[in-house]
C-alpha cells in the first residue's frame, strides 16, 4: 500500500443533496405553473421476489420524500405478458403519469424486450427504451432519459470535480443497465473508454491505464489494488455477497492508499441510482406542465 490519502466518496451524502434539490424543483414548478398536479411514477412488478419488492418499496419511499406520487401495480408470477402490456399501455395513456418503471427481472414467461419497448420513450425514466439508448449512442443527440445508474456515476464524478475529458476510463462489464450506457456517457464527455468483459484478456494491464475505473462486472473483489494506477478514481458498482457481507467488485482495502478516490459498497453508487430516477421523473413532470408533451412517440 502506498501512502496516498484516498477519499471515500459518499453516494449517500451526494444523493441526499440531490433529493433535496429535486424536492425544491418540484415545489418551484408547482408554484410557478400554479398546477394542482404532482409528478407521478408508475411502477410495475411481477412475481414475489423479496429483493424486487424491497427495491420497489425503497423507490416508493424516495418518491414520497421528494413529493412524487408512486402508483404501484403488483402482479402475480402467473400473470401473462398481455396483461403486463395492458398495464404499460394504461400508464402510457394516463397524462398524470410522468414516468414508468418496470421492476426487473420479469418472469421467464414474459419477454422483457417487448415490455421495455412498449414504454413510451418520453416516460422511459429508466432510460432503457431503444430510442433513448440510440439517442445516447449518437453524437449531437440527446435522449429523453439516460439509465439511472450510469447517470448517477457521472454525477458523482462531477460532484467530486473529477476531470473526464481526455482521461482514460476503463469500464468492466457490458450490461444494458450499466456497462454499455456508462461507456457511452463517458464517451460523450470526451473520455477515452476501454470496455472490458468476460472475453477480454489481460484485464489487469488495461485497468492499469485507467484514470477512471468503473467496475460493474458482478464478481466479488475482482479488481485488485495492484491493478490500479496511482491516483485513479474508482467507481464500484458491484453488489455481491461473500457470506453475509456485502462487497463490491473491487478489493476496497487494497485500493486505499493507491486510488485518489473510491466509492464504498454499500453507500456508494446505490443511493445515486434512486436519486437519478427521482430526477428523471421530475424532468418529465416539468416537461409535462410546461409544454404538455407527455405522449410523444
Amino acid at each position: 500500500m502506498m501512502g496516498r490519502a484516498t477519499k471515500v466518496i459518499s453516494g449517500t451524502a451526494i444523493s441526499a443533496k440531490i433529493r433535496q434539490q429535486i424536492k425544491d424543483n418540484i415545489d418551484s414548478v408547482v408554484a410557478l405553473t400554479q398546477t394542482t398536479e404532482r409528478p407521478a411514477l408508475g411502477m410495475i412488478m411481477v412475481g414475489d421476489r423479496q429483493d424486487s419488492r424491497l427495491y420497489v418499496e425503497a423507490k416508493g419511499r424516495a418518491c414520497a420524500e421528494v413529493g412524487i406520487r408512486a402508483e404501484n401495480r403488483f402482479f402475480a408470477q402467473s400473470t401473462t405478458q398481455a396483461e403486463i402490456l395492458r398495464q404499460v399501455h394504461a400508464f402510457n395513456a394516463d397524462p398524470t403519469i410522468d414516468g414508468i418503471l418496470i421492476q426487473m427481472p420479469l418472469p421467464a414467461t414474459i419477454d422483457e424486450k417487448a415490455v421495455v419497448d412498449a414504454v413510451l420513450p418520453t416516460k422511459d425514466v429508466d432510460g432503457l427504451h431503444p430510442y433513448n439508448v440510440g439517442e445516447l449512442a449518437m453524437r449531437r443527440r440527446t435522449p429523453y432519459f439516460t439509465a439511472c445508474t450510469p447517470e448517477g456515476i457521472v454525477e458523482m464524478l462531477d460532484q467530486e470535480a473529477v476531470p473526464i475529458a481526455g482521461r482514460v476510463a476503463v469500464v468492466l462489464g457490458r450490461s444494458d443497465l450499466v456497462g454499455n450506457p456508462v461507456g457511452m456517457l463517458l464517451r460523450k464527455r470526451h473520455a477515452t473508454v476501454i470496455s472490458c468483459h468476460s472475453q477480454t484478456t489481460q484485464i489487469e494491464n488495461l485497468v492499469r491505464q485507467a484514470d477512471i475505473v468503473v467496475s460493474a462486472c458482478g464478481v466479488p473483489q475482482f479488481v485488485r489494488g495492484e491493478w490500479l494506477k496511482p491516483g485513479c478514481v474508482v467507481i464500484d458498482v458491484g453488489i455481491n455477497f461473500v457470506g453475509n457481507d456485502m462487497v463490491g467488485d473491487v478489493c476496497f482495502n487494497e485500493a486505499l492508499g493507491i486510488a485518489s478516490a473510491i466509492t464504498p459498497v454499500p453507500g456508494g453508487v446505490g443511493p445515486m441510482t434512486i436519486a437519478m430516477l427521482m430526477r428523471n421523473v421530475c424532468k418529465s413532470f416539468h416537461r409535462r406542465v410546461t409544454t404538455g408533451d407527455v405522449t410523444a412517440e
